[in-house]
């Protein structure tokens, strides 16, 4: 099982950094070297931003994966979306990306929207799985210079109080199944 809640102490956002800066390294070829403090650096700073939530992914009670949103008028921008290494493969992406999405459509937003690093070819195939549509918008990452690529997701509305898509049932402290 994976508990999927809304993280808010200090202790999470260092979870949340040290999954960041784990994955990053995985996902670069730089065994052994995770940055951390920039990595908390850059989360303190989105978690600023009005409106703006961390939630994290919880097995057992290791934090397995998170995510960091934040909305603007009618889109929820996706900020960070990292899973530990340990469990990629298992799942944890989707049942995020699927929060998130629940989160939007609760928020009044009509569109999810997030920028990937254009060569991360793995996360870029879990957006696709996931119904997220490349806008073929790039810009270079302020951090790194890497080109990032616009993905994109539309919000459907609520049907009836109920969500038209009824598989999702990820929450804000809600146990859901690995994918």
């Amino acid at each position: 099982m994976c508990i999927i809640g809304q993280a808010v102490s200090e202790a999470n956002v260092a979870e949340a950094a040290s999954i960041w800066a784990r994955a990053a390294a995985r996902r670069d070829g730089r065994s052994g070297h995770t940055d951390v403090a920039s990595a908390l650096a850059g989360i303190r700073r989105r978690l600023a931003l009005d409106g703006a939530t961390l939630t994290l992914a919880r097995r057992d009670v290791r934090a397995i994966g998170f995510d960091l949103v934040a909305p603007r008028e009618h889109v929820m921008e996706i900020f960070y979306v990292a899973v530990d290494p340990d469990v990629w493969g298992d799942g944890v992406a989707g049942l995020l990306l699927q929060d998130a999405r629940s989160r939007a459509r609760v928020a009044g937003c009509r569109t999810l929207e997030l920028w990937v690093i254009d060569d991360n070819h793995r996360a870029k195939a879990v957006y696709e799985r996931a119904g997220w549509l490349s806008t073929g918008e790039t810009q270079p990452d302020a951090a790194s210079g890497r080109a990032e690529r616009r993905f994109i997701r539309h919000v459907d509305a609520l049907a009836h109080g109920r969500h038209r898509d009824s598989s999702t049932n990820a929450g804000a402290g809600r146990p859901v199944a690995d994918a």
